[in-house]
């Protein structure tokens, strides 16, 4: 169970708390920054970390994830540390549905000018998890099945998403969920890793290089401006899918990327 303090706890001087919120509720701006907080740690933290990266006093701290642990959001761990709780999973599947929904036209779109499959995924803590497919009409495709989660170290659309997030949060997802090779291309360092992410955003899309699978190729970038971390690819045998492919899959990708970006911001 979480501490129990009173319901009203005065702020400290010159704390974050007499700041003014960003628009909004501040006392949901603050457990949001809470979850931010436990996601980014790789979904769960102690009390100590939260406090040691959020600008709140402690007795703030233990009122807002009191709160959170009521609505189900934050469960608390034997040691005493807080994970992400199971409502969040269902409020996340429903999420990723409707992510899905909205990127699913522009992806049969993308399958019906290349012929492969395409791909969205989101990231999910420390690793991508894939919200919608359309598939290729090809006998031999890739398949991807919604819902699957993979690394992003070695995933078209993880590396896509790395390369926008700052380069303390990408030292944080690699370090929680590791750098296991699935193939022998796969990188296996995180100095190879930031190389890689150095180049992807020089030329705004990455390539997984039979990576996490041999024989398939994807190509991938991210969706600019999207609520959450959110990629798209297209992925198939390297018989088909290569240098030609390439230099007609990435106008299409990013084309695309910037329509499922604007149909987010009108949903």
């Amino acid at each position: 169970m979480a501490s129990s303090t009173p319901d009203a706890v005065p702020a400290e001087p010159n704390s974050s708390a007499d700041r003014p919120a960003r628009g909004g509720v501040q006392s949901v701006e603050r457990a949001f920054d809470l979850l931010s907080v436990i996601a980014a740690s790789g979904g769960r933290t102690t009390l100590s970390e939260l406090a040691a990266v959020v600008d709140l006093p402690m007795p703030t701290i233990h009122r807002l994830l009191k709160t959170l642990l009521g609505v189900g959001v934050v469960r608390q761990l034997p040691d005493r540390g807080y994970a992400l709780g199971p409502e969040l999973v269902r409020l996340g599947e429903l999420a990723g549905r409707q992510l899905g929904a909205i990127a699913r036209p522009h992806l049969r779109t993308l399958v019906e000018q290349l012929g492969e499959s395409a791909n969205v995924a989101t990231l999910d803590g420390d690793m991508v998890v894939y919200v919608d497919q359309a598939p290729s009409p090809h006998q031999m495709r890739m398949f991807t099945e919604v819902g699957r989660r993979a690394h992003t170290h070695d995933t078209g659309v993880g590396k896509a998403i790395l390369a926008q997030l700052p380069a303390e949060q990408v030292r944080q997802i690699v370090s929680t969920a590791g750098m296991p090779p699935h193939t022998e291309h796969s990188l296996r360092s995180l100095e190879a890793l930031e190389d890689e992410l150095a180049r992807i955003r020089e030329r705004g899309y990455s390539v997984d290089e039979q990576e996490q699978e041999l024989g398939v190729r994807c190509f991938a970038t991210a969706v600019p401006d999207a609520p959450t971390p959110l990629a798209i690819s297209v992925s198939g045998p390297t018989s088909r899918v290569d240098d030609d492919f390439a230099d007609r899959a990435v106008p299409l990708l990013r084309r695309c990327a910037e329509q499922i970006s604007e149909a987010l911001a009108q949903a």
